[in-house]
């Protein structure tokens, strides 16, 4: 036991005055002492001064122990061994006087410290139980404990403290002057870099640009102070088991603004889907650090990194970055060597699958080189495993889609730098009834581009994501130079067609690279030999000057650094990409890549760009690979294609429809499996049926671990469905989203009817309170009884409590401010007492397991469903049950059922219509007896009964007509049952194991009764 634990068994003021007979009093003159006292000088049994002999220090001891395990209540240790456990502690005592501390040393050790010191000391303790040594372990603590404040209280202690301290600050006063010597000042010139070098850093990424958007009257640039959004992420989950309808998910990682991710950890790595808003984010995290000047942000994009050749050492990152600016020499490395450094890599999805465990070593280098410093990478979800950089203590953290309220704030602060205001409102209603649009507004990037269309065509919307990317493509290539008044003015004349077709060559050579970037003189190849298709001259300069004039106008293309081109965007890479496979007949090799999740949305948009015929074929490769991931890509291809063969049509939604809607738990696990494709291809609630419908809401529970908004978007919709296993399945998944969300889009609207809502942690607790209120409530775990009930609004109105697994319950008067409570369920409490104090409440239905004292159950006679599990007292049932009280329903369980004639006095309750019995470990005629006696009986729950436990003595019940089997029976036993309940009318069999065999003997048995299976 804990010192403070022992405490209880033995009062201070039986040991303080104890422990004072081990020290010599202070004499005359004390104070004026102004050094340590060694302990063996104020030990009372050693010295010229002793007043103490061993025998005395013994005698202390025992009464020490003594006076512990004389306290009421189990001992501590087996009384036999008092005497070795008072020798022992003795030998420790004595060990005081051996030790070469002095007083101050003590009280700066502390208390443990000290006992662990002493114990070292004394001989050690053989032959001790491990009830015995732990007492003596606490007990020396608790000693030491006293000891110590003794030593604080004497009135030498403070005096010789002061001057100890006033000596040791001297000390240090000293010992830091000599280093401040001995440390040369910082350079000033890396004083003056960073102060050029933070300005500007903060100035160069101080604006947030949707590449390829430009309005008429509004700048392409906006301050990111106005602009910014702050998106929240999520923390990596592990995969979780497929939550049954009255089980709960596992719990979810809690959300957090994606900006302070640093705050949690030094090291992240950041995923995110493409145009999620990492590379905003970390333009936000290099200027807030640039201006806070706490520390020294460096923005290292991997794609020009890798593009230069090996990866940059300290002194090259600004110079790998595009920086113009000219450091000190070394003086990046005396940054990171401080440990001042925020290292910013943004996009490592974007260098190829083999650069990337190069690029690994060279952050294990750095890390080990330079620790303690903050660490951000970000990446696409796909890019790289789970727990890539576990090892290097990375925390994975995932940019959550944008919800509804970040979607809204978006949209009003996009019309506002753009000075458009007035056409916020009606956008935000267009997204709020547009399913497709709304789906395709989850991140920043979608949303501008919805935003410009929306603005630039004055409230008109495509539908669809290629009629989306055709519009963006038509308004970027030529309506905006043109209703800017700026045709002619490019250096090569290019037409939208000349530069689709440019664009989508260059975009298909980075996708069949898998690189998002490639060099200048790549890409100036690549558009020189296109330029004779185009008429013009095929030679260095005019390819040059051709990629320069789509670098400029086109609103694609853009020089993330010097000698590099990319796309603004991989979704566009993506779209031209396809356009140009489709155009050169590379259809199957898409296919062939299909299984790669790179390539999905390639293989979408191609099938969008595709003739009739070609998607006729795409699709039946797809669906001839056989995997459900491929059936359920060409289902998502649908979308896109208006026009399509109807057998083809036909096959594909046949093989979907094998996959979705799922039919059972089992299925809807195995349909999960496909991974996040699968939401947006989930139906219902309408045309479903019930175990349909129960399906859906499994599937986007466990796809809720990695996509929890999508997954809340389908989860949402059936928050009216009105089967209880659907509002099972919603209610019981709580845990895998944002506690708040979930509580206000979907459990606040459930249909309570039939429903247990359970609150695991604080926050949902907190929730709880905020909802309409609940009839039946769990609380799980350790939630103190004050606190339940603050946290359930109308707490008079709740009817059912169900405690489990909490070891603060213990007087249950703290339930009465319950006062409607008519069923208590007690799992897991084992301190609870006090049963009668819950004579007040109209109780009608309790059930528990092993609690302190069950003394108080007879005071509860309102009862009329009881279900204990507990070892019961000798004597009848009368003597235990409350007598009189009007039960309906009994269960005694195993343990219950311990004693010998368990149900002796059972016929005192006639009203009863139904018992449940666990294993009886030997019924006899008697207690069988007990149950014939009971007038109202139609009901039997049995769990395991053999011929020796039970049968042989089990007379004929003509009453029951309900039976429940929750195990396995052999045949005999099951024709001695269908002997001794010759009316039943139904019979439940319930089991881990599958009834397909026996069905026609049960049949046989039972010919006249209803039989059902169930799988527990």
């Amino acid at each position: 036991m804990e010192p403070m634990a022992l405490g209880g068994r033995l009062a201070s003021s039986l040991i303080a005055p104890l422990v004072r007979k081990l020290f010599v009093a202070d004499g005359p003159g004390a104070a004026l002492v102004d050094r340590p006292v060694r302990m063996s000088d104020l030990v009372s049994f050693r010295g010229e001064k002793r007043s103490l002999g061993e025998k005395e220090v013994h005698r202390l001891a025992g009464r020490l122990v003594g006076g512990a395990a004389d306290r009421p209540g189990e001992p501590p240790f087996d009384p036999a061994e008092q005497d070795a456990v008072t020798a022992a502690l003795a030998s420790r005592l004595l060990a005081l006087g051996d030790l070469g501390t002095d007083d101050v040393q003590a009280v700066r050790l502390g208390h443990r410290e000290l006992a662990r010191r002493l114990s070292e000391a004394a001989p050690a303790a053989h032959g001790l139980s491990a009830d015995a040594a732990y007492f003596l372990d606490s007990a020396t603590e608790w000693a030491c404990l006293h000891i110590l404040e003794f030593f604080t209280r004497r009135s030498t202690f403070v005096a010789r403290t002061l001057v100890e301290q006033t000596r040791t600050q001297s000390e240090l006063i000293a010992r830091i002057d000599e280093l401040i010597v001995r440390t040369p000042r910082p350079d000033a010139r890396d004083t003056a870099f960073e102060r050029r070098y933070l300005p500007h850093l903060a100035q160069r990424h101080n604006h947030i640009t949707i590449y390829g958007i430009d309005l008429r009257d509004s700048p392409d640039r906006w301050p990111l102070e106005v602009a910014y959004l702050s998106l929240e992420a999520t923390g990596a989950q592990e995969d979780a088991p497929v939550p049954a309808p009255e089980e709960h998910a596992v719990a979810d990682a809690a959300r957090l603004p994606a900006e302070e991710a640093l705050r949690t950890a030094p090291r992240v790595l950041l995923r995110g889907d493409a145009g999620s808003g990492k590379t905003t984010l970390v333009q936000w995290l290099a200027v807030t650090a640039a201006r806070d000047g706490d520390r020294i942000p460096f923005v290292l994009p991997l794609r020009t990194l890798a593009r230069t050749g090996p990866l940059p050492a300290p002194d090259g990152f600004l110079k790998a970055a595009g920086c113009p600016l000219g450091e000190p020499e070394g003086w990046a490395e005396r940054v990171l060597t401080a440990g001042r450094a925020l290292v910013l890599v943004d996009g490592l999805d974007e260098i190829p699958a083999a650069d990337r465990h190069r690029t690994r070593d060279w952050l294990s280098a750095l890390l080990a080189a330079y620790p303690g410093n903050q660490w951000l990478l970000t990446s696409r979800p796909t890019a790289v495993r789970p727990d890539w950089l576990a090892q290097e203590g990375f925390r994975e953290l995932t940019l959550a889609p944008m919800r509804e309220p970040e979607v809204a704030t978006f949209v009003h602060r996009w019309h506002q730098a753009a000075c458009a205001p007035e056409y916020a409102g009606a956008l935000l209603d267009s997204l709020r009834t547009k399913r497709d649009l709304a789906r395709l507004a989850t991140n920043p990037l979608m949303c501008g581009l919805i935003c410009a269309l929306h603005r630039e065509r004055r409230g008109y919307l495509p539908t669809g994501r290629k009629e989306l990317y055709d519009a963006a493509l038509a308004m970027l290539l030529t309506r905006r130079d043109r209703e800017r008044g700026l045709a002619g003015t490019d250096e090569v004349d290019l037409g939208e067609e000349a530069a689709l077709e440019l664009l989508q060559r260059l975009a298909y050579a980075l996708v069949l690279s898998g690189r998002t970037e490639m060099d200048t003189e790549t890409a100036e190849g690549i558009v020189e030999r296109r330029l004779p298709s185009l008429t013009l001259p095929a030679d260095p300069a005019t390819a040059a000057a051709v990629l320069r004039t789509l670098l400029l106008r086109s609103g694609l293309l853009r020089r993330p650094a010097e000698g590099a081109v990319d796309f603004v965007h991989r979704t566009f890479q993506d779209y031209l990409g396809a356009r140009h496979a489709v155009e050169e007949g590379h259809l199957d090799l898409l296919a062939d890549r299909a299984h790669e999740t790179q390539w999905e949305d390639v293989v979408r948009m191609a099938v969008a760009h595709a003739r009739p015929r070609e998607r006729a074929s795409v699709l039946r490769r797809l669906l001839g690979r056989g995997t459900p991931r491929l059936a359920l890509l060409a289902l998502a291809c649908l979308e896109h294609t208006p026009a399509l063969e109807p057998r083809v049509r036909a096959e594909v939604e046949a093989r979907a429809a094998a996959l979705i809607p799922p039919r059972t738990p089992e299925d809807a696990k195995a349909l999960a499996e496909a991974g996040p494709l699968v939401l947006e291809l989930l139906p219902g609630p309408e045309g479903l049926t019930d175990a349909e419908a129960l399906g859906v809401t499994v599937t986007a529970s466990v796809l809720g671990a990695d996509e929890p908004a999508g997954a809340l978007g389908v989860l949402r919709r059936f928050r009216s469905h009105p089967d209880l296993g659907v509002r099972r399945q919603l209610v019981g998944t709580w845990s895998r989203f944002g506690t708040e969300e979930y509580a206000a889009e979907v459990l606040d609207h459930l249909d309570r009817d039939g429903l247990l809502i359970t609150c695991e942690t604080d926050a949902q607790r907190a929730a709880l309170a905020r909802m309409r209120p609940w009839q039946r409530v769990t609380f799980r775990g350790a939630h103190p009884a004050a606190e339940m009930a603050a946290a359930v609004p109308g707490r008079d109105g709740v009817r059912l409590l169900d405690l489990c697994d909490n070891p603060l319950i213990d007087d249950l008067g703290a339930l009465l401010p319950f006062s409607g409570l008519d069923g208590l369920w007690l799992r897991g409490c084992g301190w609870a007492h006090g049963l009668d104090r819950l004579a007040p409440l109209p109780l009608t239905d309790l059930a528990f397991g092993e609690i302190a004292d069950l003394s108080g159950l007879a005071a509860l006679r309102r009862l009329r469903r009881l279900s204990l599990d507990q070892l019961l007292p000798d004597g009848d049932l009368t003597g235990v049950l409350p007598a009189g009280a009007p039960l309906e329903h009994l269960h005694l369980g195993t343990v219950a059922l311990m004693r010998g004639h368990a149900l002796r006095g059972l016929s005192a309750w006639p009203t009863l219509t139904s018992l449940s019995l666990g294993d009886p470990h030997g019924f006899t005629g008697a207690d069988w007896r007990e149950v014939a006696a009971l007038p109202a009986l139609t009901s039997l729950v049995l769990r395991r009964l053999t011929l020796e436990h039970g049968l042989r003595t089990m007379p004929e019940l003509p009453g029951v007509r309900d039976l429940r089997l929750t195990s396995r029976h052999d045949a005999h036993l099951l024709r001695v049952l269908a002997e001794r309940l010759p009316h039943v009318r139904r019979v439940v069999f319930r089991s881990r194991w599958d009834y397909a065999d026996p069905r026609e003997l049960h049949a046989r048995l039972f010919p006249a009764a209803e039989i059902t299976y169930l799988r527990s």
